[in-house]
């Protein structure tokens, strides 16, 4: 069973910090290497970033499936530019493969709402399984984009859309 709980609370925020933890560096060290994982780990996705995000309209939410904590995702409604942006999604690797995913943007098509009319995401160029993920399901390639994020680093993106 899959539930969609909102992040509402500073256990959450704790909870969210540590999947994040491990996820990323299980699966994204072979693509952007050990150094700029942990530097994004601290950046983006520690307590303090995540508070700060959630305060300036992310929506977080963790994923329960069967009575485990397995991953989280987060959007933020944008209606100047009349779309919600998906900023992450990730899954245990004891989670994929599984349809969950799929489910999960189900679900974040829910919250789209009146006014968002398409959902928006950033993917690493590097993450295939990703990208052919989102392919399936609906979302197309609408641009690239190569983003200094400080410490020497870049994320370097394509932009996916999806009406």
């Amino acid at each position: 069973m899959l539930e969609f709980i909102p992040a509402l609370d500073a256990g959450s925020v704790c909870r969210i910090e540590k999947l994040a933890r491990e996820i990323w560096r299980e699966y994204y060290i072979s693509i952007i290497g050990e150094a700029q994982v942990e530097y994004m780990l601290e950046r983006f996705q520690s307590v303090p970033a995540l508070n700060s995000q959630i305060r300036n309209g992310f929506l977080y939410y963790l994923l329960k499936i069967d009575g485990k904590f397995s991953g989280y995702f987060a959007v933020l409604p944008e209606k100047h530019k009349e779309r919600l942006f998906l900023s992450k999604i990730y899954l245990l690797s004891s989670a994929r493969g599984k349809g969950y995913g799929r489910k999960t943007l189900e679900f974040i098509e829910t919250l789209a709402g009146p006014g968002l009319n398409r959902i928006s995401l950033t993917v690493n160029k590097g993450n295939n399984g990703a990208i052919k993920a989102y392919l399936k399901c609906g979302f197309t390639i609408s641009g690239k984009q190569v983003t200094d994020i400080g410490g020497g680093f870049v994320m370097d993106d394509y932009f996916m859309e999806k009406s």
